[in-house]
């Protein structure tokens, strides 16, 4: 939950203007979430959504491009045109992004990793990704 918290907070920092979990299986609101967010679960609208494949194919047809954030490919971030209206798809901790919402995509970047740990904590992946979209 602490995650998620600090995913709010920093999304609502970057304006954000929405975060979709889905209804199954997604992160709760609950007291640590509020807490890790310092407030921004009050102003930041969270859509629980039934099908998140449903819910890319939706944002993409309302003129949004979909950009995965994914360690398994060459494309980094940088390499990703963020003056566009873009939602972000950010993986769980223990299984990542879906292989169909890799698939519905648009783009997948990674952030690049220089050590030997292969992969960032979702909420600093949420951090380095939306920092690199507003700049």
């Amino acid at each position: 939950m602490r995650n998620f918290g600090a995913i709010a907070r920093t999304a609502e920092c970057t304006g954000v203007q929405a975060i979709v979990v889905p209804v199954k299986g997604g992160a709760q609101i609950n007291a640590d979430a509020m807490k890790t967010s310092s407030g921004a679960l009050n102003f930041l609208p969270v859509c629980r959504e039934v099908s998140l494949a449903q819910t890319v194919r939706y944002l993409q047809e309302s003129g949004i491009q979909v950009v995965g954030c994914t360690e398994k490919v060459g494309k980094t971030i940088y390499e990703i045109d963020f003056t566009l209206p873009t939602a972000l798809i950010l993986g769980s901790e223990e299984d990542g992004i879906s292989d169909e919402l890799l698939r519905l995509a648009d783009e997948l970047a990674s952030i690049p990793i220089q050590g030997r740990v292969g992969s960032l904590n979702v909420s600093v992946a949420n951090g380095v990704a939306l920092y690199e979209a507003i700049r």
